[in-house]
């Protein structure tokens, strides 16, 4: 009997480390999210793959606060390259911040090779759009909206904000956005290399000046918040330095904080319970929202 209970064991232990090999790396996070030790984190309402286009790809999912009321709402846009990655994996995001008190939107996008530029820009654009038009419904307040995105989530949420153009396809003013924070943005990356995702995905739009967030870097964009890891090889810190520096030049505001020995995938990564401790980013994000909307009550 113990040899048949051991081979099952072996068995079950088998089929999950193969059925967790097949899971992408945020899916990865978001099942250790779930079983870490301690107090879980969890949001209140769940609304899953709202449609806010015909596209499969143009899906988001709303995480809600547990306590009643309106709260403030954070738009979240994935990275991947513009090649790949979707929504699904990110639900340690969305609980961590409903947790503390935000209506959190995970939203995806079409990518390359289906799109190439602008669309995914415009499919940003979309959802911040829905998000305003309808968060009212799941408790959020669409007078306070903050957008972050990760690498080419982060570089998407920049641009559909500094650039005025994309929320008035939806006859929105850029300013419906109080706030974006940007991890390990690429904002600043010309020229392409050659063959490379950025270079697929946007090196045939003939100006390709109008693909980068520096280009419209603009005394009244609302308040940026730029967090970058030190040993990230893949995005480079002058992309967030050269953005900060503009935006300051500009007369606008953006904060700027490089998170020693972490690199591109951690700073994600420390969103999830299990790698907290690799870096603030919760704890700055939250106190530059915070610290923003103060501001703008003041005013």
């Amino acid at each position: 009997m113990l040899k048949y209970i051991i081979i099952g064991l072996v068995v079950a232990l088998c089929a999950f480390g193969i059925w967790f090999y097949t899971l992408s790396g945020p899916q990865k996070l978001d099942f250790g999210d779930r079983w870490y030790w301690g107090s879980a984190e969890e949001a209140g309402e769940t609304k899953l793959a709202i449609a806010f286009g015909d596209d499969e790809r143009q899906r988001l999912d709303v995480y809600s606060p547990a306590e009643k009321g309106v709260h403030p709402v954070l738009v979240f846009f994935h990275g991947g390259s513009w090649y790949h990655g979707e929504r699904e994996g990110y639900a340690f995001l969305g609980r961590a911040f409903a947790s503390r008190g935000y209506v959190t939107v995970i939203a995806d996008y079409r990518k390359f090779p289906d799109v190439k530029f602008p669309a995914f820009v415009e499919d940003t654009a979309d959802a911040v759009a829905w998000t305003h038009g309808n968060i009212a419904k799941h408790g959020g307040d669409p007078e306070r909206i903050f957008l972050m995105g990760h690498s080419a989530g982060a570089h998407l949420s920049m641009l559909a904000t500094l650039d005025p153009q994309w929320l008035a396809r939806k006859k929105l003013d850029s300013s419906i956005v109080k706030g974006v924070i940007g991890l390990a943005g690429p904002f600043d990356f010309l020229p392409f290399d050659k063959d490379g995702s950025a270079d697929k995905a946007m090196g045939d739009w003939p100006r390709e000046k109008e693909t980068q967030p520096i280009t419209y870097a603009r005394g009244d964009a609302p308040p940026l918040l730029l967090l970058q890891g030190g040993d990230d090889s893949l995005v480079g810190a002058h992309n967030s330095e050269n953005l900060k520096a503009a935006i300051v030049k500009a007369g606008g505001k953006a904060d700027y904080k490089l998170y020693k020995d972490v690199d591109h995938y951690e700073i994600i990564m420390a969103v999830a319970r299990p790698f907290r401790d690799k870096a603030t980013v919760i704890e700055d994000s939250v106190a530059f929202m915070q610290s923003t909307e103060k501001r703008l009550a003041v005013k």
